[in-house]
């Protein structure tokens, strides 16, 4: 299958790429890393600017009507360049699932907004304990008018300390699946700042007797588990597309390092282990890019793609993993300075790697499917 950009998605791609690469220099990212929140306005604004918030969104909602294929270009360059914005938490994970499944007054309310940048969404995911996201500990009861009381914990909420509303799944006493939208200021939320393994700021959730009414049900019970399956797998993907660029931006750092870095009168790239190590960096490199393009495509024409999915995030944990050590080892003590550039892609790269199951889970699930299809 040949996924090479058409001359549209290349255009998308290089915009995005000189919008960050000008935006997210090296002092606006020790300035962002000083901060509070890591979080940089004048990039969101620049990429709302040039319309690259609401790729995937259709235009009703301020959108350019494209897929998931074309929000992942955004998402491969905002990895590259470790921009400090919330592109996968705002879009993919908010304003996307609001756009397909809202209703008329949800989607103007939030998803427009979202695309314009002027609001932040997100979603609660996971939770505490509970490796399957599909399956929710949290809890809904129904309340009066079609609303739906909440209560239960969130955790690793990304960007939750910036974001306007988030999207929270939680599970009916008859084993359903309701999605709701609660704004931050909601009675009986709170937020408790969270430091990640990449040193961004995400957020503890917690939900006492939260009253949510029917206006901002995403959805009921009768399609909440079909909503939030579509969630996860679209979130997957969209952080398969961000160690996409972190990957490749820490194989490129350290292809242009081991040719210019002198050792026994030679660069060290001609030396055969340094050599090998590289290739098979860029093998990973290759991997996270097939599999994550056959998934994302896979979305997009509507047709089933759990397992590719899976398969997708596999090669994102474990080749992410592989590469950022590789890039690690072949720098040398400069590989480990936390001063260098490249600690910012390693770090990046095992966030990744843990987030909404690692390999072993990936290949838990993969091998479940398999077992489950007789040959």
């Amino acid at each position: 299958m040949d996924f090479a950009l058409n001359e549209m998605q290349a255009d998308l791609a290089d915009l995005a790429r000189r919008i960050l690469e000008a935006e997210v220099t090296e002092e606006r990212l020790r300035e962002s890393e000083a901060g509070a929140d890591r979080f940089e306005p004048h990039v969101w604004k620049a990429l709302a600017d040039a319309n690259l918030l609401g790729l995937s969104l259709p235009e009703s909602c301020g959108g350019s009507g494209l897929g998931l294929f074309e929000q992942c270009l955004v998402l491969e360059e905002v990895g590259r360049t470790v921009a400090p914005v919330p592109v996968w938490a705002s879009i993919v994970l908010g304003a996307s699932p609001i756009a397909t499944f809202g209703t008329e007054l949800q989607r103007a309310r939030y998803a427009a907004r979202a695309a314009e940048g002027e609001t932040v969404l997100t979603a609660a995911l996971v939770e505490p304990l509970n490796p399957e996201p599909e399956r929710p500990v949290t809890t809904a009861r129904p309340d009066e008018g079609g609303g739906w009381i909440i209560d239960g914990m969130k955790t690793c909420v990304p960007s939750a300390t910036q974001a306007q509303a988030v999207l929270v799944p939680a599970a009916t006493a008859e084993g359903g699946v309701v999605i709701c939208i609660v704004p931050v200021g909601t009675v009986g939320v709170t937020i408790t700042p969270q430091a990640t393994t990449n040193r961004e700021v995400e957020g503890r959730l917690e939900l006492a007797g939260v009253a949510v009414g029917a206006e901002d049900v995403l959805a009921g019970p009768e399609s909440g588990a079909d909503v939030l399956r579509w969630m996860i797998e679209r979130a997957t993907v969209g952080l398969c597309a961000v160690q996409l660029g972190v990957t490749e931006k820490a194989l490129r750092m350290t292809a242009e390092y081991t040719t210019t870095r002198i050792q026994f009168d030679r660069p060290i790239v001609h030396f055969q282990a340094v050599a090998q190590r590289a290739a098979d960096a860029y093998i990973d490199v290759e991997g996270i890019r097939l599999t994550l393009w056959q998934a994302a495509y896979l979305l997009d024409a509507g047709r089933p793609a759990a397992t590719e999915v899976e398969v997708a995030k596999f090669w994102a944990s474990d080749g992410g993993h592989r590469v950022a050590h590789a890039a690690a080892h072949l720098h040398g003590g400069v590989g480990v300075d936390v001063d260098y550039p490249l600690h910012r892609y390693f770090l990046w790269a095992k966030k990744i790697e843990l987030s909404l199951g690692a390999s072993t889970q990936q290949l838990l699930r993969i091998g479940r499917s398999l077992a489950a299809e007789p040959v």
